[in-house]
């Protein structure tokens, strides 16, 4: 099993950070590798188990399922359902932590999954730094100004 994790500290309150990131659909708002997004059927982008349906600013398609999300410990869970990428058993995790000293928010995104060993490193570079890392630093940039 593969394993990506990527942390940061973002210059602004865990609840501000979390009222940004909190839409399960809400990707194209802050992170710059979503063209567009939603959620399939008509559901809730909160309630869990309803499934995104996204495609990235290449046009590549990917579905994902919300599968935890929690307004007081601040984090989501969803898991890949259809990706172009090589592997199986993705499931990840976002999540926001206060911290008091000086009310910043620490962020926490990782995920679990399996592929094949030749794809390993490519896979879990590409999804730290061009997913998870770009994530922040768009959050980053947005609360810095």
């Amino acid at each position: 099993m593969a394993r990506v994790y990527v942390s940061s500290v973002i210059n602004a309150p865990a609840t501000r950070v979390w009222e940004r990131v909190r839409d399960f659909n809400g990707l194209p708002r802050w992170h710059p590798l979503i063209r567009e997004s939603r959620i399939e059927n008509g559901e809730p982008s909160d309630k869990v188990g309803c499934v995104r349906d996204f495609r990235l600013q290449n046009g590549d398609r990917i579905r994902e399922k919300l599968l935890g999300l929690s307004d007081y410990d601040l984090f989501c869970t969803y898991s890949i359902l259809e990706s172009p990428m090589p592997l199986t058993g993705y499931v990840a995790t976002l999540r926001l932590t206060p911290v008091t000293d000086g009310n910043r928010c620490f962020v926490e995104w990782s995920a679990d999954f399996d592929c094949a060993p030749e794809v390993v490193d490519d896979l879990v570079g590409n999804i730290g730094a061009n997913v998870f890392q770009a994530g922040f630093d768009a959050l980053k940039r947005h609360f810095s100004g």
